[in-house]
């Protein structure tokens, strides 16, 4: 075994927990560290533990990935479940149109248009992309 081998097994004892993430225990540990880690860093890419941030990141990610996929849903899909979360009929959602207009959204005889798009994200205080 070479030295640099040797180094890398002793820091790596210590260092392996941080960058675990294969279980409910290890994900929750992993999201409460890199919240710390937003919080502190930031977006100062300069900062010593950036990387460390960047890769937790990732790890979170492909662990959400595989445990918490987000189903395909049409924006009519998303617009419903919006309207259902927050008590909404279609009448309350003028900034789409007329009440004939968001049925015909709802019932996927219409597609929502940019303006209608962007609305709806401003309304909800959600992105864009999740009604595209």
């Amino acid at each position: 075994m070479t030295l640099l081998n040797k180094e890398l097994q002793i820091h790596w004892k210590n260092v392996a927990p941080l960058l675990t993430v294969r279980n409910e225990r290890e994900y929750n540990a992993a999201v409460k560290r890199l919240n710390e880690l937003l919080d502190e860093i930031g977006d100062n890419e300069k900062h010593p533990l950036y990387s460390l941030m960047d890769t937790l990141g990732t790890l979170i990610h492909a662990y959400e990935e595989e445990h918490y996929p987000i189903p395909d849903v049409t924006g009519a899909e998303v617009l419903r479940f919006l309207m259902d979360e927050h008590g909404l009929t279609q009448s309350d959602l003028p900034e789409v149109g007329s009440q004939g207009v968001v049925s015909e959204i709802l019932n996927g005889k219409r597609d929502l248009n940019v303006r209608q798009v962007r609305s709806l994200a401003e309304k909800f205080k959600v992105s864009s992309a999740v009604f595209v």
